[in-house]
């Protein structure tokens, strides 16, 4: 079954201690999960379970502080799971920081050369898609400027150059795109649309229902760390409306 799967997450757990990733020792992994939680520690995920298929696009809704940037660093392998498992089939384009993988002392060029290099594009591919990277982020008077310059809708533009030309076939958006300008999301939108039309697998964390409802068929909704509904995007975005409604 596995095989017809982009991704799988089963009984999912991560546990943070003191604003710190807790660290496992002996006798927590021969404890059982009521040992291993202990005073100041919270699970900002637990229980998760989910499997999507190749070519879905999913919504991830919730409250702020609820998981939802924390699922997709465990999908991407920037975090491991405490409890469960997360199985990724096939390669990962993350947009979930917009400094992640940037050296703020090098130049644009040599961060693109860099980032897309560290994503495994081979460096014949980098210097084939150079221009086209740095026409879409709209830096071509910016290329030589050190990266920390960039302001911060640049450094968005950049990030979501780079990520976006990957042949990854799962894209991971975190709203970092409410950074940039109107006229520059208006275009990111028109290449994740390229992306989906492709059959890529998209995971999409947004608190504008608009973008949620244009790109997502399915959504998940998260709460307190556990995984509420699991639905079309169009209910679960009714019934977190209303949740939220009901304070």
């Amino acid at each position: 079954m596995s095989d017809a799967l982009a991704i799988e997450v089963g009984g999912l757990g991560v546990r943070f201690r003191r604003n710190r990733r807790g660290r496992r020792t002996l006798k927590d992994l021969f404890s059982g999960s009521s040992r291993r939680s202990r005073p100041g520690e919270f699970w900002p995920l637990r229980g998760v379970s989910f499997d999507v298929r190749p070519g879905e696009s999913i919504g991830v809704v919730g409250r702020n502080g609820q998981g939802k940037s924390t699922l997709l660093k465990l999908v991407a392998g920037v975090l491991l799971p405490d409890e469960g498992h997360v199985r990724v089939h096939g390669g990962v384009a993350p947009l979930i920081e917009i400094t992640g993988g940037f050296v703020g002392d090098l130049t644009v060029r040599e961060n693109v050369r860099l980032t897309a290099g560290l994503h495994g594009m081979p460096r014949a591919e980098v210097a084939q898609r150079f221009d086209g990277i740095i026409d879409f982020a709209e830096l071509r008077e910016s290329v030589d400027t050190p990266y920390k310059h960039l302001s911060n809708g640049m450094k968005v533009r950049l990030a979501f150059s780079v990520v976006s030309q990957l042949e990854e076939p799962i894209l991971l958006v975190d709203e970092v795109l409410a950074v940039g300008d109107k006229a520059f999301r208006e275009k990111c939108y028109r290449r994740i649309d390229e992306l989906l039309a492709d059959g890529r697998t998209l995971f999409f964390v947004s608190h504008n229902e608009k973008d949620l409802r244009r790109f997502c068929t399915r959504g998940l909704y998260l709460d307190k760390g556990a995984l509420k509904m699991d639905a079309p995007i169009a209910e679960v975005l009714d019934r977190y409306n209303a949740d939220y409604n009901a304070g």
